[in-house]
């Protein structure tokens, strides 16, 4: 008997590019998932030479390697939720989208990490509608910031709370199963988040604003963390709220760290560090 199958813990993989200062992408998704007690698992698509200051170097890795190290997971182990991060171009899109298709995973969290590794703006646009056409159909909620939903919706990036709120409706309206909008670049004293589902009231999510300069890797962090609470409760919001609060808790903590010369990383364990 396969006494794996029946462990408690959510089985769970993150697609992005990986990080050597540990603060974002896969280093922060699987300190993310371990904290959160599931098992994290990962698929690399990008390497980057980055820290605390910025990204000093990016080398993309080949679609048919993506397809293999997914190959390599789903096929050996159940998948209960699926984080994808930073896709670098195009063909890297198809091959996550391919993937997808094949392997059908219960849950799809899409962090859209939106950047052309070459800096031409043909390369980001054509970027952001493989990301629209191909992944945000097979996906259960996107979790862009501010500079992102702009893109993906086509318009102005705006601090304005209805034209954001109007952003998030568009990719809605254009297929996307629930949008998680994130607030925390629109300024003002609280951290407010939106989640946006289709025939449902906007669930609008509220904490204190940190005064801290440490938030590099937030977004991989909400988006591994969601990914790793799912599989656990099976609603959307409830997995929304408590990643949001464990990620409020890992900017609290972190904010007095002398971690590198520029905007330091999370406490990812800083719900054991308190026992």
């Amino acid at each position: 008997m396969n006494t794996s199958a029946r462990l408690p813990f959510p089985r769970v993989l993150t697609i992005a590019g990986s990080d050597c200062g540990g603060g974002a992408g896969i280093q922060a998704d699987l300190k993310t998932m371990a904290a959160l007690g599931a098992y994290g698992m990962s698929v690399i698509t990008a390497i980057t030479a980055q820290n605390t200051i910025g990204v000093q170097a990016v080398q993309p890795v080949g679609a048919d390697m993506i397809r293999a190290q997914c190959a390599s997971v789903f096929d050996d182990i159940r998948v209960d939720g699926v984080k994808i991060g930073m896709l670098p171009d195009v063909a890297a899109i198809a091959a996550v989208a391919e993937v997808l298709r094949r392997y059908r995973p219960p849950f799809v969290v899409l962090d859209p990490v939106l950047a052309a590794t070459s800096g031409d703006a043909l390369a980001l646009e054509d970027t952001v509608a493989a990301l629209c056409e191909e992944l945000m159909p097979l996906s259960d909620v996107i979790t862009p910031n501010t500079r992102e939903l702009a893109l993906l919706s086509g318009q102005k990036e705006s601090a304005d709370e209805a034209a954001w709120l109007a952003q998030g409706q568009a990719l809605c309206d254009g297929g996307a199963a629930a949008v998680l909008l994130k607030g925390g670049h629109r300024g003002g004293r609280e951290a407010r988040d939106c989640l946006l589902q289709p025939g449902a009231a906007p669930q609008f999510l509220t904490l204190p604003r940190l005064a801290t300069v440490h938030t590099h890797g937030t977004g991989c962090t909400l988006s591994a963390a969601i990914a790793a609470l799912y599989p656990c409760c099976g609603d959307l919001a409830q997995a929304v709220a408590e990643a949001k609060a464990y990620l409020h808790g890992a900017l609290q903590a972190a904010q007095d760290w002398c971690l590198g010369q520029g905007s330091g990383p999370v406490d990812h364990q800083w719900r054991q560090r308190q026992l």
